[in-house]
Parts: C-alpha cells; sequence; structure tokens
C-alpha cells in the first residue's frame, strides 16, 4: 500500500474510533444517514424501488443545506445514495461538504461512471468509504451490476482509490446463479478490499430461508470474509433461516434516509415514517425515534440500519409508537415497492 493510502487509511480509522466513542458517550445526535441528492439511474436492476430514470439531480445549494443541517444534529456519518449519485454533476461539492460538517463520508454506487480522473477527484474530494454490489459474474435480465462488466472498473479502484472499498455480493430472490457471489467476493479480497453478502427477498413480509445452495454458498462466503465488517452482520443468520430478528431498531434516531425531496425517513423501505423535513428535524425527534419501537423491525432486511443499532443494543428500552407511524402488521417496505428487496 503506498504511504499516501496508508496514512489515510490509519486517519480514517482514528476518526471511525472517535465517531463510536462519541455514540457510546451519548444517544442523542444520529450515528448514520443516507442522502439522495439524485433519484434517476443509469441502470434498471429489476429488485430495486430506489430509482427512477427521470428525475433532475437536487440542486447542490440545497442538497448543502441538507448536509448542514446533518452536521446541526452532529450526524458522524452521511452515506450518498440514490438512483446513482455518480450522475449528480456536483457531486464532488457534496462530498466536500459532508467532510466539511466533520462527518465519515460515503457513497453507494453501482460503478458504471466510474474512470481513473473520476476516482482521483474523489480522493480530492475526501471520500471515506465506497460500496458497489455486483450481483452475478454475467448480466441477466435481474442485473447488469455484473463481474464481467465492472472488473475494470475495480482494476481502476486498486489502482487510484485512497478510499476503503467494499464489494457487496448477493443471493436469494432473483439471483439465478448463487455460486456467483462466491467469485465476486474472492475477486473483492483478491484487490484488496472488504468484501460482504446480503439476501435478497420478496416483498411478502415473510422471511423465507436460504434453498441448499444458497446456503452453501452463504456459509462459503461467510468464511471467506470472516475477517472483513460481514462480522457484524449476525442479523443475517436468523434472515437465512427464514427466522424474525429480536432487537431495537433505532430509526429515525441513530440512523435517517434523507430522501430527495429533503423528508427524513426511518430508512429506504420505510417512507413515510416519520416523513418531516430535515430543516426541521431536531434533537427531540432524534431522542423520541431512539424510544420507538418499530412494528416493522422483526422482519427488517436493511444491514445498515441493524450495524449501527448495535452500538445501543444493550441500552434504552423501547416502547410502542403512539403516534401512528408503523404498525407490527406492517409488511416492511414502502407503497408501492416491488416484490424484491435487497440487503446492504
Amino acid at each position: 500500500m503506498p504511504p499516501r493510502r496508508r496514512l489515510r487509511a490509519i486517519a480514517r480509522k482514528l476518526r471511525e474510533l472517535g465517531s463510536i466513542g462519541s455514540a457510546l458517550v451519548s444517544t442523542g445526535h444520529p450515528y448514520m444517514a443516507h442522502i439522495v441528492p439524485m433519484r434517476r439511474c443509469n441502470l434498471a436492476c429489476t429488485y430495486c424501488n430506489e430509482f427512477d430514470q427521470t428525475s433532475d439531480p437536487v440542486p447542490i445549494d440545497e442538497m448543502e443545506r441538507r448536509i448542514d443541517h446533518l452536521g446541526r444534529l452532529g450526524t458522524s456519518v452521511i452515506t450518498i445514495s440514490g438512483g446513482e449519485p455518480l450522475l449528480h454533476p456536483d457531486l464532488d461539492r457534496v462530498i466536500a461538504r459532508i467532510r466539511k460538517t466533520g462527518a465519515i463520508a460515503g457513497m453507494i454506487t453501482n460503478g458504471y461512471l466510474l474512470m481513473p480522473d473520476r476516482i482521483e477527484r474523489l480522493n480530492r474530494a475526501g471520500l471515506d468509504h465506497m460500496q458497489i454490489s455486483i450481483d452475478n459474474v454475467q448480466p441477466d435480465a435481474v442485473s447488469k451490476k455484473s463481474l464481467k462488466v465492472l472488473d475494470a472498473k475495480l482494476r481502476m479502484l486498486a489502482e487510484h482509490a485512497d478510499f476503503h472499498v467494499n464489494i457487496n455480493s448477493v443471493v436469494g430472490g432473483g439471483i439465478a446463479h448463487p455460486e456467483d457471489a462466491y467469485t465476486i467476493s474472492q475477486r473483492a479480497l483478491g484487490l484488496g478490499f472488504s468484501s460482504t453478502i446480503g439476501i435478497i427477498h420478496d416483498g411478502s413480509g415473510q422471511l423465507k430461508p436460504l434453498g441448499p445452495e444458497e446456503r452453501e454458498v452463504w456459509d462459503r462466503v461467510r468464511k471467506l470474509t470472516r475477517r472483513s465488517y460481514s462480522r457484524f452482520n449476525h442479523f443475517q443468520e436468523a434472515i437465512a433461516n427464514g427466522q424474525p430478528n429480536d432487537w431495537r431498531c433505532r430509526a429515525g434516531g441513530r440512523y435517517l434516509y434523507i430522501c430527495e425531496n429533503g423528508l427524513v425517513h426511518y430508512c429506504s423501505q420505510q417512507r413515510g415514517y416519520p416523513g418531516v423535513a430535515l430543516a426541521g428535524y431536531t434533537t427531540a425527534d432524534v431522542q423520541r425515534e431512539f424510544l420507538t419501537e418499530k412494528g416493522c423491525s422483526p422482519n427488517c432486511t436493511i444491514s445498515c440500519v441493524h450495524q449501527v443499532s448495535y452500538i445501543d443494543h444493550w441500552r434504552a428500552p423501547q416502547h410502542p409508537d403512539s403516534t401512528g407511524g408503523i404498525s407490527a402488521n406492517s409488511s416492511g417496505h414502502a407503497p408501492g415497492s416491488p416484490e424484491l428487496v435487497q440487503i446492504r
């Protein structure tokens, strides 16, 4: 690893440890927020309900105001998602604004638009983390996010990126060749990246166990990636077995999802709750939602919310929501969502 990259990695790790320490001391601020600067995407994966093909980018002045509001709340990690964030014409300014608040800057992208000069711009803007989901080895009708198409982009990242890169593979749902997940994880680790694996389930609200072939691949990848941060995804074991999880979801408190309209939601699959403007979101809202039990949590498949909630799993028992929010009968998906939902 080049000295510059090594120094950035050390500095990033120290900032991450500091953010966790701050979260352990106080529950009054969000730990992570996902913010959408661009709902439009250049792809159309059939399982995804987080994109369209027509939306304009959020104006940069408005994006900077929203990031400043997250800074006002004391947010530790701000991750840019979409749609496809690399389509936003002022993405570098978005990243720089995140860093200006003192937060760790992350991004979820399909990787199609990466080139060496674009990666160098992300370095200069101060990006800390990037995640790319690769769904198969060869593109098919379900997803074009394939290793065949993206391998050249991965090699560019290995050569040029000063930020941490994680590659997420998937099994379940409409994935035709489960063994692809193992191939993808091997390639990611071989290039020096971290690797995680997720499960795609249908939108019925019923957790279905993985089939024998899928489970065998799942276990092999989990052993392969046991040193990566996938070790914090223990909740996925229950999902793989078709069992609910017993946990305290801190969405709306520790984790915020900010849509392209600037509204705060529990997560990408619970848009509409609480559904209020970020500009008016306060520390009191954060503290209320921290203590509010979410009826959809037993069947939740959103790994980032689980991971953030681990920080506080040992404290602050929750109470049922009395404001008309998510009920225990909720399927855990936004109205009009398609039949497949991807773990991240």
